[in-house]
């Protein structure tokens, strides 16, 4: 299948991420696809991740991205990958907002190189089992979640959600997930995916269909790097299917961190386990695993944490 967009010709900052949330074959097909360039490129750049490790990671943010276009406005969905390879696990969220947030184990990994010349992710995400985890927000309350979990089938990432969906969740999907690296420097040049669902009311016809145009698409690697956008995407992932939009949102890596939510961990150990911090190290120090920045807390700040412990007055 010939591609329809133009080619970038040169490089330059990446447009805005976004999300496209669409039906097809009379609503018989939901399919979202995105774009995640910038999104990846901040989360990588956060962490000072390595090639091998920023290609998993941007999937797996990627992946949530798609899974949570279906969520509710106060839901959020966790992609947690418990790999026995050396990147270790990794852990992505994404909300309804487009909002999304992750991190790997150990993001200064990478391996050797697969016989194709291509980056190794199964081998560096290795074999072990994959959870996703749906929930309410914790801000309004809602604690109830609903956990499912698989074996990884190659460590791939979008394979690996893919059957996910198709078991845990009983929804027939496809997946593709793609993070493209610049030649040399290791800088996140594009990213983006899709997810295509069959929904009850589709018949023998379309899901074949639909299952050979999926194959003949070009790479999400190929479609992202060409300046795709997630309209073009989805034109690609269902040839000649009539479609309509439904929704769009943009996305962004956002974290939730905050000095106050350091400040009410540190509350949460109580009195005597903040004295024993100010006694032995004189000062605190919190770091967020989804965006690394770091909060620091001086002896006078866990003076204070202290008597409003005691007290038991805000902080």
């Amino acid at each position: 299948m010939s591609s329809s967009f133009t080619a970038a010709s040169v490089r330059g900052a990446a447009p805005p991420d976004r999300l496209v949330q669409a039906v097809a074959a009379d609503d018989a097909v939901r399919v979202v696809a995105a774009t995640t360039t910038r999104l990846v490129q901040e989360a990588c750049r956060r962490h000072g991740s390595w090639k091998t490790a920023t290609v998993a990671l941007g999937r797996a943010l990627t992946g949530a991205a798609l899974i949570a276009s279906s969520l509710k406005t106060s839901e959020r969905v966790t992609i947690h990958i418990e790999g026995r390879g050396p990147v270790g696990t990794i852990t992505a969220e994404a909300n309804a907002q487009g909002g999304v947030r992750g991190y790997a184990r150990h993001p200064q990994t990478d391996v050797p190189l697969r016989p194709d010349g291509k980056l190794d992710v199964g081998a560096a995400v290795g074999k072990g089992v994959l959870h996703v985890i749906r929930e309410g927000s914790f801000e309004i309350g809602l604690m109830e979640a609903y956990r499912g979990s698989v074996p990884l089938v190659s460590g791939e990432i979008a394979e690996d959600l893919t059957y996910y969906l198709s078991r845990s969740e009983q929804t027939p999907s496809a997946m593709s997930l793609g993070v493209y690296m610049e030649a040399g420097d290791g800088v996140v040049g594009a990213a983006g995916g899709f997810l295509v669902q069959t929904l009850p009311d589709a018949d023998e016809a379309i899901i074949s269909r639909l299952e050979r145009t999926i194959a003949a698409a070009p790479l999400i690697t190929e479609m992202t790097r060409a300046g795709a956008t997630p309209e073009d995407i989805i034109r690609q992932a269902l040839g000649d299917l009539d479609w309509r939009p439904l929704s769009e949102r943009p996305l962004s890596f956002v974290c939730a961190c905050s000095r106050e939510r350091a400040e009410r961990l540190l509350l949460a150990l109580g009195g005597d386990e903040m004295r024993a911090i100010l006694a032995e190290q004189g000062q605190a120090e919190l770091n967020c695993h989804y965006c690394n920045a770091v909060y620091r807390l001086s002896a006078a700040d866990l003076q204070r944490l202290i008597e409003a412990e005691a007290s038991g007055a805000e902080a």
